[in-house]
C-alpha cells in the first residue's frame, strides 16, 4: 500500500510556496517606498490557494476527469495562471489609504504589518509540515 504523500501534507505545501511569494512582494513594496510612481502589489492569497489546490466539489458533483467533458474548459487570465502554476493572475495593486503626491502607493506601517503577519503564517506552516514529516519518519522506524 503506497502513501500518497500529496493528501498527507494537504494544502500545507502549496500554502508554503504562495507564502513564500506574498513575502517577496511584501518585501518589494517595502525596498520601493521611496520610488516615485511605484504601485505596491499584493498577492490574493485565498483565491490563489483555492485556484493551487482545485476547486472544492460538493459531495455527489460530477467531477471532470479530462477538460473536453462537460466542457469545462477554462479561459482567462486565472487559468492561465493555474496552468503555469503562477501566480500573476492573483496579484492585485493595493489601494493606498493616503496617496502619495509621487503617485507612490506603498504604506510602510501597513506593508511591515502585512509581512511581520505572513511571516507568522509562513513559519506556523512550516511548523505544521515539520509536525508531519516526524510523524511520518516515527511510522517508518516505528519509533
Amino acid at each position: 500500500m503506497g502513501l500518497d504523500l500529496d493528501a498527507y501534507l494537504g494544502v500545507h505545501t502549496a500554502a508554503l510556496q504562495l507564502r513564500e511569494r506574498r513575502t517577496e512582494l511584501l518585501a518589494q513594496n517595502l525596498a520601493n517606498a521611496d520610488t516615485p510612481g511605484y504601485k505596491a502589489r499584493d498577492l490574493d492569497f485565498r483565491t490563489a490557494l483555492a485556484s493551487a489546490t482545485g476547486p472544492a466539489a460538493a459531495p455527489g458533483a460530477i467531477k471532470a476527469t479530462q477538460v473536453r467533458h462537460f466542457g469545462t474548459r477554462e479561459t482567462g487570465p486565472a487559468a492561465a495562471g493555474a496552468a503555469e502554476g503562477s501566480t500573476e493572475a492573483f496579484l492585485k495593486y493595493r489601494t493606498p489609504l493616503a496617496p502619495a503626491l509621487d503617485g507612490n502607493t506603498v504604506d510602510a506601517q501597513l506593508e511591515q504589518a502585512a509581512f511581520a503577519d505572513n511571516a507568522v503564517r509562513y513559519q506556523a506552516t512550516l511548523s505544521f509540515l515539520s509536525s508531519k514529516f516526524r510523524s511520518l519518519m516515527t511510522a517508518i522506524t516505528g519509533q
